[in-house]
């Protein structure tokens, strides 16, 4: 889908905002710290779909480990909200 000038949220928003902080041992990132784009998108997949497909809220189930190793799950219906845009700042001399 092409990108358009929106008042919406980005993607890149919406995971940064789902998730605390993208961790290696997550499989978020690499070692050398690059976000695993496919892992990304498979796990937040519906909710960018939901982003632009216009909808006001998205009902989102997730896998989770722990850092003792053990997994669960996670689940929760989020809210979709446009974001408020701000005009740049003036800069004074």
């Amino acid at each position: 889908m092409p990108m358009a000038t929106s008042t919406r949220a980005t993607p890149a928003c919406l995971t940064r905002t789902a998730t605390c902080a993208l961790d290696p041992d997550d499989d978020e990132l690499t070692r050398t710290r690059k976000v695993r784009r496919g892992f990304i998108a498979q796990k937040y997949g519906v909710l960018v779909d939901a982003l632009y497909g216009g909808r006001t809220e998205q009902f989102i189930e997730t896998q989770v480990k722990f850092e003792d190793g053990r997994t669960g799950s996670v689940s929760a219906t989020l809210q979709i909200i446009d974001a408020k845009i701000h005009a740049p700042a003036k800069v004074s001399a």
